[in-house]
């Protein structure tokens, strides 16, 4: 059932992300915007887009969390295989997503100061971003 859930979501979560998805969505708003007068503007007629329009939102919600939830896991499993495989990398972090938020920004808060305190004391960040950008 997961597997089927997967591909279906997947399909969906790249068919939702063409720009001929966003056009065919674009000339349903405006058939429906063109109709209006047709329809006199009724009760009717605007609640079509209105429930149209909340069961693709509340159905589009599941589907990004799905896809953010295994893009996130694909990418922690990258890094945890990262942090393995380098000889200088700390194995002790593979694993801290399971951490609170508050224990992530101690641990991100002392990083940043190591790297201040191990790096040339007079660079700042903007200047990093600047060198790295220069090599493109």
């Amino acid at each position: 059932m997961r597997s089927i859930f997967t591909r279906i979501a997947a399909w969906i979560a790249t068919a939702a992300g063409q720009p001929i998805t966003f056009l065919a969505a674009c000339a349903i708003i405006i058939i429906w915007a063109v109709t209006g007068p047709i329809f006199h503007f009724s009760d009717t007629w605007q609640l079509v887009v209105n429930t149209g329009t909340t069961i693709i939102t509340f159905l589009m919600v599941f589907l990004i969390q799905n896809s953010q939830n295994r893009d996130a896991a694909a990418m922690q499993a990258k890094l945890d295989e990262l942090l393995r495989a380098v000889d200088k990398a700390r194995e002790k972090f593979i694993g801290i997503e399971h951490l609170t938020d508050h224990q992530i920004e101690l641990i991100r808060s002392a990083l940043e100061r190591y790297a201040k305190d191990a790096g040339d004391k007079d660079e700042t960040a903007d200047d990093t971003v600047d060198r790295l950008l220069k090599r493109f």
